[in-house]
């Protein structure tokens, strides 16, 4: 008898134990294209600005578990981005380009289906648009990444409570190129209010019931602008997280899962531009903040897990020598896209412009002569895609994922690579393996190496979705 009474209170016990431990509240954070090397080079870079050699610990680094993880498809050793959100959204493996849909073109559930189902808020929120393929793996359901419209009218089908990006793609047509009734009434019939832009998220959050936030009227809908070209009153990925947790817990509070990508450390990675890059790694370093602010009120129930979907552009730290010299990257004052539109700016001048011109806006851009000497093969290749695009006028632009790149800004981002000694393999994604940090209730799960479709497996069990 007594044996028996010592079995009930410790089950009562653990039990009591377990269900502390269980999350309320989960942060999942995907650093789109963030391998190892992105968050090692972002903290030697911040070391090297402060004039010491050494890391600057971003905050998610700090986090008491660390693991990593292996990313391919169910394809490919390389993954694309939508195939790597299905397995982190889902915890299964499928081809490259499924949204949400396993090797077959089955329906998969999500995690965030699954803790809305658990009674859970839900949001699902990311730095470019909302229906690009990580933030699309997560409640849409469609065999292509690129059917872009029939992925926005998935949106309401979830019926989730928050989204949050720079807009969306293909509001008014289809994936066959038909117009197509838009996207935004269709939002609204459906219970969801749009809000363009923070102010008119502010007016309108308290007597919404479900909300999408957007960008202001005629900002660029793919994506947020990059931190190092961010002006006054454009949307951060930091206030997003701020407005998707003040939405996410106003009425009866039930616990929340909120997804936040950071979707342009890929798009940086893919253009091979390292000070852009390691700007989008501290920017949703930022945006970690914002959660974890939330968990130190909150620390036995919330969760806030950080990783990536793969990794791009297969960043090397350190060429031929033994040195880097990140803090030159310092001295770029905008990335390689704004730079390739202010050379397009100065080639459409009704007259011929000069190397000298060409030299004083590399200067002021890049730092290029001034503050970063160059060698004479660096300012010889730089002269020679002057002659060839400015004085020969055969303008070939370099073109990545993301974007079309000025021949000549394409080469001053690879001087500034040679100069900072960073290296890249790939315009496009590689194998690497991703980091994992998590911290809070349930964050030992995350602790050494895995595989992508653990994650969400492992918040399932942390959160208590069924």
């Amino acid at each position: 008898m007594r044996r028996l009474m010592y079995v009930l209170l410790f089950a009562l016990l653990t039990s009591g134990m377990t269900h502390a431990q269980q999350a309320k509240y989960v942060f999942y954070f995907i650093g789109d294209g963030m391998g190892v090397n992105q968050v090692n080079g972002t903290e030697m870079y911040l070391a090297e600005l402060e004039g010491r050699i050494g890391i600057k610990p971003l905050l998610f680094t700090t986090f008491p578990v660390a693991g990593m993880a292996t990313t391919f498809s169910a394809t490919n050793s390389v993954t694309d981005s939508s195939a790597a959100g299905t397995a982190l959204s889902t915890g299964e493996k499928t081809y490259n380009g499924a949204i949400g849909m396993d090797d077959n073109k089955n329906v998969l559930q999500t995690v965030a289906e699954k803790a809305k189902k658990a009674g859970k808020k839900v949001g699902v929120t990311t730095s470019v648009s909302v229906d690009h393929a990580t933030p699309a793996a997560f409640y849409a359901h469609q065999p292509n990444r690129s059917m872009y419209y029939e992925i926005a009218l998935d949106l309401p089908k979830a019926g989730f409570d928050f989204y949050a990006g720079g807009g969306f793609l293909k509001p008014t047509t289809t994936a066959d190129k038909k117009e197509a009734p838009s996207i935004f009434p269709i939002f609204e019939e459906n219970g969801y209010t749009i809000a363009r832009g923070l102010d008119e998220y502010r007016s309108k959050a308290a007597q919404a019931d479900k909300m999408i936030l957007i960008q202001k009227e005629g900002a660029e809908p793919s994506c947020l602008p990059y931190a190092i070209d961010r002006k006054e009153g454009d949307l951060t990925l930091a206030e997003i997280t701020e407005s998707a947790i003040s939405f996410l817990t106003k009425g009866k509070d039930k616990g929340f899962f909120l997804m936040v990508e950071g979707g342009k450390i890929d798009w940086a990675c893919h253009s091979n531009d390292p000070a852009t890059t390691f700007n989008e790694v501290v920017d949703m370093d930022n945006a970690v903040r914002v959660a974890y602010d939330f968990y130190k009120k909150h620390p036995k129930e919330t969760l806030i897990v950080i990783t990536a979907d793969h990794e791009t552009g297969g960043l090397g730290l350190g060429t031929a020598k033994y040195e880097l010299q990140l803090k030159s990257l310092a001295n770029q004052k905008e990335s390689q896209e704004v730079l390739s539109r202010s050379i397009t700016d100065l080639r459409k001048m009704n007259r011929p412009v000069s190397w000298e011109e060409v030299k004083s806006l590399l200067a002021e851009k890049m730092g290029f002569w001034k503050e970063l000497p160059l060698t004479w093969a660096q300012e010889k290749m730089l002269r020679d895609e002057y002659e060839e695009s400015f004085v020969k006028k055969h303008v070939v632009f370099e073109q990545s994922l993301y974007s079309k790149t000025e021949p000549l800004a394409a080469a001053a981002r690879k001087v500034m690579s040679q100069i900072a000694m960073v290296g890249w393999t790939s315009g496009s994604h590689t194998a690497g393996y991703v980091p994992v940090y998590a911290i809070g209730a349930g964050s030992k799960l995350f602790m050494g190496k895995m595989d992508n479709t653990e994650i969400p497996k492992r918040i399932a069990k942390a959160g208590g979705y069924k």
